[in-house]
């Protein structure tokens, strides 16, 4: 009997070392920065309320005045406190009054940006996954749908100012946000891979001008400085590309990746339903 010698290259033995080590950790690549996530956002949730409850108790009570000039807290006058700190303290203080300003007045522009930027995630890292695993398209194919969707934002976003100044940003956020959950609506529930495809040019045009018109309405409103409500905006927004894929591969490990991407389509309804609200903060 003739045994059969198989080549046995570098690059395969260290591609089959990494998929070994994923199956035996997936926990860890999936769950652990969920988990860490979902801890940070009730923390920050929890002590946004407490802080914003003890204000507004505190200015019934008389305990807070707050004129233009000074800021009296129990008596205590805030000019007098910080008039002869250093510099740096004084910085380290205007940082602090940022950070509260960012939470407490931009949270709309960035929990938008963060599912919109999710959205672009979950396409970019499990468009080709869905339809490979799921419509069982070969996969020397399944790559032509992130090809589609990214051609589709690029060449939206090319023409992205004169839509927006037409339709105006408000009615851009509407028909976006609606534009991009049918598209992850066909392709997830049509078993079709031209219909999936079209869906992800959908997705591609819906999301393309979503973003900058966030980031416009951002650097508008008045409550804090534009770069930091810009920068703020961008950091959670690109957030969502780093951790929405590990969150749309949690929920599909617990239901299906199909299920995730209605998931995600809801979340764009809801960007869109939103929209109104948030131009009356810029207006």
């Amino acid at each position: 009997m003739t045994a059969v010698n198989h080549p046995v290259s570098p690059m395969g033995t260290l591609r089959w070392l990494l998929k070994r080590e994923y199956w035996e950790n997936r926990g860890g690549f999936l769950y652990a920065p969920l988990i860490a996530g979902l801890i940070s956002l009730v923390m920050s949730t929890v002590g946004i309320a407490f802080g914003l409850f003890a204000l507004n108790r505190a200015a019934r009570n008389g305990a807070l005045h707050v004129d233009g000039e000074s800021v009296n807290i129990n008596g205590l006058d805030l000019a007098l406190l910080t008039r002869d700190i250093s510099a740096k303290d004084l910085a380290d203080l205007g940082n602090g009054l940022d950070l509260t300003l960012v939470l407490s007045s931009a949270w709309p522009f960035l929990v938008l940006a963060f599912v919109v930027f999710l959205a672009e995630g979950s396409m970019l890292d499990w468009s080709a996954v869905f339809l490979a695993e799921v419509r069982q398209v070969p996969r020397d194919q399944a790559g032509a749908g992130f090809a589609l969707f990214t051609l589709a934002m690029t060449a939206m976003r090319l023409f992205g100012d004169g839509i927006v100044e037409r339709l105006g940003r408000t009615r851009t956020l509407v028909i976006g946000g609606i534009t991009a959950a049918a598209g992850f609506t066909l392709a997830t529930l049509v078993p079709s891979f031209p219909v999936a495809l079209a869906g992800y040019v959908l997705v591609g045009l819906g999301c393309a001008n979503i973003v900058p018109a966030l980031f416009s309405m951002a650097g508008q409103q008045r409550v804090m400085p534009e770069s930091i409500a810009i920068t703020a905006v961008t950091t959670l927004g690109y957030a969502g590309i780093l951790a929405g894929p590990a969150a749309i591969g949690a929920l599909a490990h617990a239901t299906s990746l199909g299920f995730a991407f209605l998931c995600v389509a809801a979340l764009l309804l809801g960007v869109a339903a939103s929209a109104r609200a948030l131009a009356r903060r810029v207006a």
